[in-house]
């Protein structure tokens, strides 16, 4: 199994280079893990309360079931993904059966700030984008998928996001074997060359 993290801003592009590579090499050859999925179980905490969490932070992240997770997928296990709700800021009772692939994708902002995580990824990437760029596509996936107002997504852009993003994201390009410019149109085939090298 080839592991291949992707990791960069919000709205980035992370997600659709994902997509891509599902076009690229067909679903029974590749599996993704989302950080998405991997928040914190935050059942026991009040709505206001969960709306307080910083989810651009690693604390936020529910490192040690990834790994056991990937672990096991590394291992030829099937495992049970979370399925996270950011409507409810909460895991759901439903989880995803996931099955060992030829190839696996590691997609999130901080998969790579858990040293252990990072130590499983064989092929790291960022992607890269402007801070301009990078509001404009958040700002319309939280309007449009996560049930979010302009105002509140400009608050926590401004507030949160591009601060964590410099703390947390930006510098985890050092830790990247590419890094791919996704500021006007994508080009990923530099990535899938690689990826069809290692087979």
């Amino acid at each position: 199994m080839l592991t291949v993290g992707i990791t960069g801003g919000t709205g980035s592009g992370k997600t659709t280079i994902s997509e891509e590579l599902k076009k690229e090499f067909g679903e029974s050859d590749i599996g993704f893990i989302s950080q998405d999925s991997y928040y914190n179980d935050n059942g026991n905490l009040s709505f206001n309360e969960k709306n307080k969490i910083n989810f651009d932070h690693p604390d936020a992240v529910d490192f040690e079931l990834m790994i056991n997770h990937l672990n096991l997928l590394k291992n030829g296990k099937t495992i049970n993904q979370p399925i996270y709700s950011f409507i409810h800021h909460n895991r759901t009772e439903k989880t995803k059966l996931l099955k060992p692939k030829k190839i696996m994708i590691i997609e999130g902002l901080l998969i790579l700030n858990n040293i252990k995580l990072r130590d499983l990824i064989d092929l790291k990437v960022f992607v890269d984008a402007t801070k301009n760029l990078r509001f404009k596509r958040r700002l319309d996936r939280d309007i449009n998928q996560r049930g979010r107002t302009a105002e509140e997504v400009v608050e926590l852009f401004n507030s949160r996001l591009n601060k964590m993003h410099n703390l947390y994201v930006e510098p985890m390009k050092e830790f990247c074997d590419i890094v791919i410019d996704n500021n006007n149109s994508l080009e990923i085939t530099p990535l899938t060359n690689v990826i069809k090298s290692h087979f």
